[in-house]
Parts: C-alpha cells; sequence; structure tokens
C-alpha cells in the first residue's frame, strides 16, 4: 500500500508541477513544428518602459512565428525579485527565470567590464553605437556574460542619459557643483559626477521618484524615455541634453536554460531577440524629440548643449576617462575603439 500511495504521489507532483523552461508539448508533433514550451522573462522597466516594451514585443514576435507553442511570459518592474534589480540579475544566473533584460549599468554588480560603453563621451551617436555594439562591442558583452551563466541575444538601447534637477538649469561645469543626483551605481558614474563637485547617490531606480519628491536628492540621470515613463519629467523643473553616456539594454537567456532548448527554437529566440532589439532602438530614437516637445509644453526648462558648450564638460573629465580606460584595459576599449 505504500509502494502505491508513493507511486500515486510522485505522479501527481510530476502532473502539477512548474518552473522555468516549462515544457508543455503533449503528443505527437507535426513535422517542422516548434517545442511547446513556455519561458519566464524578467525586467527592470516600469510598464511602459523601453525594455518592457521591447520585451513585449520580443514575446509577441516569438509567438507568432512558433504559432503559439513557444510562449514568453514578461515579469516588468522586477516582480519576481520583489523590485530588487540585484536579485533579478542573481535570479537570471542562477536559473530562477529563463530570460531577462536589464541595462548594462545595473549588470555591472556581477563583472564591472560590463560599464565598458558608459564611460562619458564614448559614442557621438546612436548609428555608432548601433555599429560598434552589433559587432565587436556584443561580442566582448557575449565572452563577460558567459563566464556568469548567461548567453547574450542582443542589445536595445535605453538611450543617451541627459540630467533633470529642481534646483537650477544647467549650461556649465559649476552648475553640477553640489547637485545630489541619483545614480544607478557603478564606479563610472560615481567618478564622472564627483569629478564636477556633485554628490552621487546611489538608489534603486523604484526609489528615485519619491526621493526626488521629499527633496533627498535633487535630480537623476536617464534618457527620454526612462525620464517619461517614470514620469519624472513632472516633478523635475530643468533638463540639460549633452548625451554625456550612452546606455544599452542587454537582452539574455540562463545558459544552461537555453542550451537545454532545441536548435531550432534556439535559433528563433536569437533571431527574435535581435528583431525586437532594433525595434526598440527605432522607437527610443524617434522619440526622443516628441518627449523633448512634450516636456517643454508641460513646463520643463529644456536646455541642449552646443558642442562649444560641452566642451568644457569633456574637459573636465578626460582624466576620468583616460584612468577608467586603463582600469578596464586594452581588450574592452579595443572592442568599443576607445583610444587609450
Amino acid at each position: 500500500m505504500r509502494r502505491i500511495f508513493c507511486t500515486v504521489l510522485s505522479l501527481l507532483m510530476l502532473i502539477f508541477a512548474t518552473g522555468c523552461g516549462e515544457n508543455t508539448q503533449q503528443g505527437e508533433r507535426k513535422e517542422g513544428e516548434y517545442q511547446k514550451i513556455k519561458l519566464v522573462m524578467s525586467v527592470n522597466g516600469t510598464n511602459i518602459a523601453t525594455d518592457t516594451k521591447v520585451a513585449m514585443k520580443f514575446a509577441e514576435l516569438v509567438s507568432e512565428e512558433s504559432g503559439g507553442n513557444i510562449t514568453v511570459d514578461v515579469f516588468p518592474n522586477d516582480q519576481l525579485a520583489g523590485g530588487n534589480a540585484s536579485k533579478g540579475i542573481e535570479m537570471i544566473a542562477d536559473g530562477a527565470v529563463d530570460l531577462a533584460a536589464y541595462a548594462a549599468g545595473v549588470m555591472a554588480v556581477m563583472d564591472e567590464h560590463l560599464l565598458i560603453a558608459t564611460i562619458p563621451w564614448t559614442f557621438n551617436n546612436y548609428q555608432e553605437a548601433r555599429e560598434i555594439i552589433d559587432t565587436t562591442g556584443g561580442a566582448y558583452y557575449k565572452k563577460l556574460l558567459e563566464a556568469q551563466g548567461m548567453t547574450y541575444l542582443a542589445s536595445a538601447h535605453n538611450g543617451f542619459r541627459q540630467i533633470t534637477n529642481g534646483k537650477h538649469a544647467v549650461r556649465t561645469p559649476e552648475d553640477v557643483a553640489g547637485l545630489k543626483i541619483r545614480v544607478p551605481g557603478g564606479e563610472v558614474y560615481f567618478k564622472f559626477w564627483k569629478a564636477f563637485g556633485a554628490d552621487p547617490v546611489a538608489m534603486s531606480w523604484s526609489e528615485a521618484f519619491t526621493a526626488i519628491q521629499q527633496g533627498t536628492i535633487d535630480g537623476q540621470e536617464n534618457g527620454f524615455s526612462v525620464t517619461n515613463s517614470a514620469k519624472v519629467n513632472e516633478i523635475q523643473q530643468y533638463m540639460t541634453v549633452w548625451n554625456y553616456t550612452y546606455e544599452n539594454y542587454l537582452f539574455v537567456a540562463n545558459t544552461k536554460i537555453f542550451d537545454s532548448l532545441e536548435p531550432k527554437t534556439q535559433e528563433l529566440i536569437r533571431a527574435k531577440a535581435k528583431e525586437a532589439c532594433e525595434w526598440g532602438r527605432d522607437l527610443v530614437e524617434n522619440d526622443e524629440e516628441n518627449l523633448k516637445q512634450k516636456f517643454i509644453k508641460g513646463g520643463m526648462e529644456v536646455i541642449t548643449l552646443t558642442p562649444e558648450q560641452l566642451k568644457p564638460f569633456q574637459d573636465k573629465v578626460q582624466g576620468v576617462r583616460q584612468e577608467l580606460m586603463q582600469k578596464y584595459g586594452e581588450e574592452a576599449c579595443k572592442a568599443f575603439r576607445m583610444k587609450m
């Protein structure tokens, strides 16, 4: 009797078990049909943030191409990690989730070399960022992420980062001094802001809006899309457009889970991740001017620095740039075409 009970219990556990990379296939498949599987994807952004939009587009493309056999459930706001991005990154590394999209600067908690492309004024424009990341830069990301148990799939724009604050307009390096600015963490950000005499404060993005409202910090630095999706433009009076650093989202899969998928499924996921990220890049680039006008109409003072106005800022951090490039090394700088 005990043996029968154990057998029945084991069968029930097998039937009701759920988890990452859940294979729900039943019966025989038709020739050429994709395996039936459900994948879980975690992203850090809000429901309307770029990373979430791109992840949802990716899920849509995968489902459409696979005839609904492969589904991707997207969880924004780091829901599965209780809003903690660092925990979310641990989860993708450990295989608690199958897929994820996080900003390179956030993922640098695993390896600080992932910060290489965030060194100030590495890219002149979005086209340059696309071309470098899709070739030598992407290959470098792939190598670093493999060592962390992740498979690099594609990269989407977070965007060039600007500064917003509620104290005063920023037109010169001296205007930055003394401002308490929220940063995502990482030495690139700390060294950059300290070079201007600012007070960088590492803080989870989910806490930044309230901190600005309460006066704990004076401002933040993010691109147009993130500033808009978090509604920071509604509580900050000043924005300076200076494209001081480029940030991107890295789309990744847990390597063990990804390698367990059928080759045809792997190929589909790679292709659709790239397609979705290209769609997201276009979205960010095309929306920036519209968002700028939205901010202005909403009462925000938006200042766009000319090349002449920008030069004193760039000169101020030349020492920081050289220091960081020396630290991250020749391989990293070569991958992103930075001259040491």
